[in-house]
């Protein structure tokens, strides 16, 4: 399956907002949206014009779709179910992608980004119930245990992410035992919860599929 492997800050300034894809070291001084980079290629000042709806509606989607680390097929297959379910495709989008399991993984803090979320999963390092899942895409259910595989518990790299815990705390709808290396999907989050997506408008997102 075809990936992006470039830079990822390059990806940050294609949509000139914060994407997050570095995890805690976005909030640094060095990042290049901080110290207001123009977008990658040749005079892209002078590209910049008017955009059209169908423009902005195109970012809303591949800034999202960046955030959480989805090529194009597999995030239009997370919308298409989404747009099935009761309630606000929009919400119930966004509220699925915050299920996955990658993102979990992240979100308690046992990687220090949704990259490297996803590169623990995959390598087998995670478990849920007790049983080792590698799909990065797996949703999450209320109730889920999720723990790092007790021989993965000495990687350096889980124990500095989990440093963040300390600083920051758990989100609402998850808790979290960093010395087990445990925590619990305690139930699904709303989407007035979900706050630190940035400037993102799901809404655009539905439009542009309904075309």
């Amino acid at each position: 399956m075809a990936k992006y492997t470039g830079p990822q800050c390059r990806l940050c300034r294609a949509e000139s907002t914060k994407l997050f894809l570095k995890g805690e070291r976005c909030h640094t001084s060095k990042c290049p949206i901080a110290k207001k980079r123009p977008a990658p290629g040749k005079e892209a000042k002078d590209r910049k014009g008017r955009v059209s709806d169908y423009g902005n509606q195109l970012r809303e989607k591949q800034k999202l779709k960046r955030m959480y680390g989805m090529l194009e097929k597999q995030f239009k297959l997370f919308f298409d179910r989404a747009e099935k379910k009761a309630g606000k495709s929009g919400d119930n989008l966004i509220i699925m992608l915050e299920s996955r399991l990658d993102n979990v993984v992240y979100r308690m803090r046992f990687a220090s980004s949704r990259q490297q979320a996803r590169q623990l999963v995959n390598h087998g390092h995670i478990l849920v119930n007790g049983k080792r899942v590698n799909i990065p895409s797996f949703i999450v259910k209320e109730g889920d245990v999720i723990a790092v595989r007790e021989k993965s518990k000495k990687m350096i790299a889980i124990k500095e992410s989990l440093k963040e815990l300390s600083k920051s705390g758990a989100y609402a709808w998850l808790s979290v035992d960093p010395d087990a290396m445990t925590g619990k999907f305690v139930e699904t989050p709303k989407r007035s919860e979900i706050t630190d997506l940035g400037d993102v408008h799901e809404h655009l997102i539905v439009e542009l599929y309904s075309r």
